[in-house]
């Protein structure tokens, strides 16, 4: 089930902001434990390279590539060199992205436009090199991660409008692929993603929401889901797998939410 062997993978933002699994890291390993290969993409270099090393220590193959993914020259040359490396691109996962809060009046201009930029451009330029390649090859999956931000637009009494419209943003641009190569026998489907325990919560969310107590914040978290309990990476890169995989070969342009029944519960 879910082989990949002989497949290439190349996954943005495989790194992770802290010691831990992050959606990218979990991702890039499970795609290699399955027999792809592994290009991976990270601005942060030492956070790709701990990817890179758990990978090839189970035996798998992976290279890192130093990519700004909101640089469309990087992100040419980072799509270039997955070739170089490997010959081909037979999955894209487009993972990079975070959110700012703030509504349009709060929010400044540079903020808006970085999370714009940050969330949505990244996996626009990601498809924009790679589906050329896709063509040629005469087939492809691609998979961008959202958020429910992107259906739900006020989140834990925060009004998060950039980061929420970028992600309802994202779907659409998930589906607007998938028709425009549907008959190419490229695949393009969104993972929608809940309430997550990653190290973003000790790293970022702890100091910004938190209060600086770790234990509380994740309480309240774990509180607010339906399931009783944050999910956390490997969540996530499991619908990547199933969705990239040829056990999901008629799946294109929709969603799988991962979210512990969050969007049931509140619509």
């Amino acid at each position: 089930m879910h082989d990949l062997t002989g497949r290439v993978a190349l996954v943005t933002g495989a790194g992770s902001v802290g010691p831990g699994w992050g959606n990218g890291k979990a991702t890039a390993v499970l795609l290699a434990r399955q027999g792809a290969k592994v290009f991976g993409l990270d601005i942060n270099d030492s956070a790709a390279g701990v990817t890179r090393e758990l990978i090839e220590k189970e035996g798998g193959t992976c290279v890192v590539h130093h990519c700004d993914m909101t640089v469309a020259s990087e992100v040419k040359a980072a799509v270039e060199a997955c070739l170089e490396n490997f010959g081909c691109i037979d999955i894209l996962i487009n993972n990079v992205g975070g959110s700012a809060p703030g509504d349009p009046v709060t929010m400044s201009e540079e903020v808006w436009d970085r999370q714009i930029d940050f969330n949505l451009k990244t996996a626009f330029l990601g498809c924009k090199y790679v589906l050329p390649v896709m063509e040629k090859q005469a087939s492809g999956a691609i998979v961008n991660i959202a958020s429910i931000a992107g259906l739900r637009h006020h989140i834990a009494g925060r009004t998060y409008a950039a980061y929420s419209s970028a992600k309802a943003a994202l779907i659409a641009l998930g589906k607007a692929t998938a028709m425009a190569y549907v008959k190419k026998d490229i695949r393009c489907n969104t993972v929608v993603v809940g309430t997550m325990h990653t190290p973003l919560v000790e790293a970022r969310l702890v100091k910004q929401i938190g209060g600086g107590d770790a234990g509380a914040l994740i309480a309240k978290r774990n509180a607010g889901i339906p399931m009783g309990r944050m999910g956390d990476a490997w969540d996530v890169a499991n619908a990547v797998l199933f969705l990239v995989s040829d056990e999901a070969r008629y799946i294109t342009g929709t969603e799988i939410v991962v979210d512990g029944g969050i969007s049931a519960a509140r619509p």
